[in-house]
């Protein structure tokens, strides 16, 4: 339920942007919102007034408690210009809290300021539907992507530097700067350099007692240039970042290498934090992530690399979820913010669990999962459900006549530029032919076990027409329920009928299971995903990945479940194929493991991993009133 204390949302006809919504109402102290959680004093770590960081010992405190209903917020294909799932999760949670009385959590991702600052803008929801204050969501909130910044390029920065100098010393040299004498004389091996002599299978604890083949093997990883796959990171959007070339100084001795910069929330240590279940997993998990391969064909890890501790103590806050409120005082938690592509794209494992247990039995837990059901959605199931081992009780599907009329046939939609007329007048022809994306959806969402929910997000040129047939295509593909919701333009009050809608599918018998075993091969994990969720007729392999899933297998990543990464424009792997397309092979161009997150990624086409800014960036309007401190242009 919502905090007491705060006035009741008024809306306003016609809307006003989100940022002036935003602003409109006071939020109350966040300290008032933990203790109607049920969050005690010493579990919280403000943040100013309105933010704060809930330590995860909450969750062992309430380690007896039942959990509550776990709800999934997910969506068909999107247009480009996205159809509304956080607004949706957001919407669907006030509606729950506020107006029927449930104790409830939004868990939502922390948007990365490249987009905030590019061409999306905020991600904190819209309209009024929204998390407070929206300013502090979208920009730095409580520090954890700079935190995973930092710890990306320290790791960045120490492969290098280790191959600088094994390049340049002897083993002898190598051996006596990576284990010194003390002042006594004495020598002892570092832990990090211990658990490497248990991986090499030396049983030795005295480094006076190596042998020269020993000393070798222990500080020479030998890695092969060509394989690493940690590139540094920056939360900003910067094409030319997109290829480099690092050790160009006098200094490096010419040992130059060609790489490149990701954006932030596309490190492995964003998926890492968003999969871990506490400080132990996570110290095992940055042990495990692999940088590349020896020239030997061994995998060469952050933990070999000596830096893994260095990891943990930077991320050690981070891996605490941060408190914020809607704009009808409902608690969020925000955490972590992996890319939906080449990652899993949902919130934390840590913050679910937290709130299935805050909320007890009878509440609710609504958590977001990135991009359309066939990425975000599939991978929340296959993975994070895996490594949680938690149950969703309902998935909701947030569909739009806007985007199935695009799937039915309707002309390009373009960021930016006008709806073209098919889409803000009625065309029943091209909803009735888009329905059947939407279908394939909640087909797939069953497969799970999972009772799916349609969430038809109404815009104002939608006829009730064009919603009716929607809602009837949903109940024929086996949804429990279809509703029209219109939280951002009501708030929580139009998303009533939708929670209530929830609420029952909640009450169904639990049935949830994996797409495929964990333990099969690669490829037929690979096989399975392109059959069973994209419809894809077969899969091709190009002779690279053949190389690599070889590779893979014969290190022992073969048993990680598959994130594979594609277009989330589509069900194919071409982003002009709409509806249902069929009869097509999906072609698998690059194979990659996160060894640490704890998956293998397949890549579809071409991903970016770092964006370019645009003609006319957002922050062409984002500036601070000097006069009343507002920050005005964020959307």
């Amino acid at each position: 339920m919502a905090c007491s204390g705060r006035a009741k949302l008024i809306v306003k006809n016609p809307v006003p942007s989100d940022i002036e919504i935003a602003q409109s109402v006071t939020p109350l102290p966040v300290g008032d919102v933990a203790t109607h959680l049920g969050v005690q004093a010493d579990e919280l770590q403000l943040y100013g007034p309105l933010k704060a960081k809930v330590d995860i010992s909450v969750r062992d405190r309430l380690a007896g408690q039942p959990d509550g209903r776990y709800v999934v917020v997910t969506g068909i294909n999107p247009t480009p210009l996205g159809e509304g799932k956080s607004t949706t999760a957001i919407g669907l949670s006030q509606a729950l809290g506020a107006h029927l009385g449930k104790k409830v959590v939004t868990c939502l991702r922390q948007p990365s300021q490249g987009p905030t600052f590019g061409i999306k803008g905020g991600a904190a929801g819209g309209g009024y539907s929204q998390v407070l204050p929206m300013e502090d969501f979208n920009l730095h909130l409580t520090g954890d992507i700079h935190a995973i910044t930092a710890a990306n390029n320290l790791l960045a920065a120490q492969l290098d530097a280790r191959m600088f100098h094994e390049s340049t010393q002897s083993d002898a040299a190598l051996f006596r700067r990576l284990c010194p004498s003390a002042k006594d004389g004495s020598r002892t091996f570092a832990p990090p350099l211990r658990r490497r002599l248990a991986r090499l299978g030396i049983a030795k604890e005295n480094p006076a007692d190596l042998t020269e083949e020993e000393v070798t093997r222990l500080v020479r990883l030998d890695l092969d240039p060509e394989t690493i796959t940690w590139n540094r990171v920056i939360d900003t959007n910067d094409r030319f970042l997109r290829g480099i070339t690092v050790g160009q100084g006098p200094a490096e001795k010419g040992r130059t290498r060609s790489t490149q910069f990701d954006i932030a929330v596309a490190s492995e240590l964003m998926a890492i934090l968003a999969l871990t279940t506490g400080l132990s997993d996570l110290q095992d998990r940055l042990r495990r992530i692999v940088v590349g391969s020896s020239r030997a064909g061994n995998p060469v890890t952050a933990d070999d690399l000596g830096v893994s501790g260095a990891l943990l103590v930077l991320l050690k806050d981070a891996v605490h979820p941060t408190l914020m409120q809607t704009l009808e005082a409902t608690p969020v938690l925000v955490h972590c913010g992996p890319f939906a592509n080449i990652a899993h794209g949902n919130s934390s494992i840590i913050a679910d669990q937290i709130g299935l247990k805050l909320v007890g039995e009878d509440g609710f837990v609504v958590t977001e999962a990135g991009f359309g059901a066939d990425i975000g959605c599939e991978k929340f199931m296959d993975i994070k459900c895996r490594y949680s081992s938690l149950k969703p009780h309902c998935a909701v599907l947030v569909s739009t006549v806007r985007a199935l009329k695009m799937h039915g046939g309707g002309p390009a939609v373009t960021a930016g530029a006008p709806l073209p007329h098919e889409y803000v007048s009625e065309n029943l022809d091209l909803v009735s032919k888009g329905v059947a994306n939407m279908q394939h959806h909640i087909r797939n969402c069953r497969k799970f076990g999972v009772a799916v929910v349609v969430a038809i997000n109404r815009f104002s040129n939608d006829t009730d027409k064009e919603v009716e047939i929607v809602r009837k295509a949903a109940i024929e593909a086996g949804a429990a329920d279809a509703c029209v919701a219109n939280h951002w333009a009501e708030g929580g009050r139009g998303a009533v009928d939708l929670a209530e809608a929830v609420a029952r599918a909640c009450d169904t018998a639990d049935d949830f299971r994996f797409l495929y075993a964990v333990e099969a091969p690669i490829k037929e994990k690979i096989e399975t995903i392109a059959r069973e969720i994209y419809g894809a007729d077969g899969v091709s392999y190009s002779e690279l990945v053949e190389k690599k899933i070889e590779m893979y297998t014969k290190q022992g990543f073969a048993d990680l479940p598959i994130c594979v990464a594609k277009t989330h424009l589509s069900l194919s792997h071409d982003p002009k194929l709409r509806g249902v397309p069929t009869g097509f092979t999906l072609p698998i161009r690059d194979i990659r493991a996160s060894v640490g997150a704890g998956f293998i990624f397949p890549l579809v086409g071409t991903m970016s991993t770092m964006p370019g800014l645009p003609t006319r960036p957002c922050f062409y309007d984002i500036d601070i009133d000097l006069e009343t401190g507002k920050i005005h242009g964020l959307f």
